[in-house]
């Protein structure tokens, strides 16, 4: 199956058997590929002795990479004349970022598959949206960040934008009053980073006395949890806050990182965050990498069908989490669903709410 022909099934559609068996094909053939267009992609498969002609009975039986290796190298398996664009991952200050390079073939299956697996959440029609963030995260249409990325793909999302932050990342409050009173009556959509929403939109507005009505709204967010449970705010407070402070009811937290930009993990409405067809999850044991068992934490393999300029396709975190179950959950979706216990003890931070967290 090519991944034209994948694109047209519904994201959570595949019992384990099929999903697995495709997976198990277009891996493979996308780690052939790697092999024969990155020379350094090929020199650490031959030094791992991995013969990848050979073929797997399972893709958990290829080699993986640390995703720490795309801040050491520069990973590439397409020509520099078809690099349309380049996406850094984040980074607190005096970190090394990694270096994503992409075609256009890459850049329009990440977002294809990002627009169908969040479609798949909120619904087709599109909404009036509220950034939190500055405009000043757009600074390059050639070289983006991983904030910058994921402002722009929710952008599709919306019917009309305001960035609700200044450049100094003040809370634009008129500015902001002023857009729901265009949208009088529509439901609102925002996005943002998890510690940026918390610090900018809620505590801006409460320490202002100031409450305003995003009629109901839908709450996209996600990059890391690390300075909220340092300054012990749960995801119950999170919701519960955001909801009286600001009349938003619906709120979504999604996971995912840089290095496999598409592949969405959005958190159901029973608080799991789901696989699509198009990636899926393996937790290893420190030990030996051996598959940890469902409900045993384990560190974070993600896999994903989209990596075609860069080898990205089967990457080992530095992220620790537990796999609940797989094709039972009670919102109906099937594939693995899970959670993230959080980062790895001495892993540096990657995610952009705790990298923004540590310099704020």
């Amino acid at each position: 199956m090519t991944l034209d022909e994948y694109m047209k099934i519904q994201p959570y559609s595949l019992a384990k058997a099929e999903k697995s068996a495709i997976l198990t094909q277009m891996l493979s053939e996308l780690t052939v590929y790697h092999y024969e267009n990155c020379p350094q992609y090929r020199n650490i498969l031959d030094g791992l002795g991995f013969d990848p002609y050979r073929g797997v009975a399972h893709y958990s039986e290829l080699p993986m990479l640390p995703v720490r290796l795309f801040k050491e190298l520069s990973l590439r398996s397409v020509p520099e004349d078809a690099v349309a664009k380049s996406m850094s991952s984040s980074g607190s200050s005096g970190q090394k970022v990694s270096r994503l390079y992409l075609d256009r073939q890459t850049a329009m299956a990440q977002q294809n598959v990002g627009v169908k697996i969040t479609s798949g959440f909120l619904g087709i029609k599109r909404m009036p949206l509220v950034i939190v963030d500055s405009p000043a995260i757009f600074k390059s249409r050639e070289s983006y960040t991983a904030r910058s990325a994921a402002a722009l793909f929710f952008s599709l999302f919306g019917s009309d934008r305001i960035f609700a932050l200044q450049d100094d990342m003040s809370l634009a409050i008129d500015r902001v009053a002023s857009f729901l009173e265009k949208h009088q009556g529509q439901q609102i959509l925002l996005f943002g980073f998890t510690f940026m929403v918390w610090q900018h939109l809620y505590c801006a507005l409460r320490d202002a006395g100031v409450k305003l009505d995003f009629h109901d709204g839908l709450l996209i967010h996600g990059g890391g949890w690390k300075k909220m449970e340092r300054m012990r705010v749960s995801p119950h407070t999170f919701r519960e806050k955001l909801g009286e402070q600001c009349n938003i009811n619906h709120i979504f937290n999604e996971y995912g990182m840089a290095e496999q930009s598409g592949t969405i993990y959005f958190e159901c409405e029973h608080g799991y965050h789901h696989t699509s067809i198009f990636s899926d999850v393996i937790t290893r044991r420190g030990t030996d990498l051996s598959a940890c068992d469902f409900g045993e934490p384990g560190m974070i393999e993600l896999v994903s069908v989209l990596p075609h300029s860069y080898p990205g396709h089967v990457l080992l975190s530095e992220d620790e989490g537990v796999i609940c179950g797989e094709d039972d959950c009670p919102c109906g979706r099937l594939g693995k669903y899970f959670h993230i216990k959080g980062r790895l003890k001495h892993a540096e931070l990657r995610g952009c709410s705790d990298t923004y967290a540590a310099s704020f």
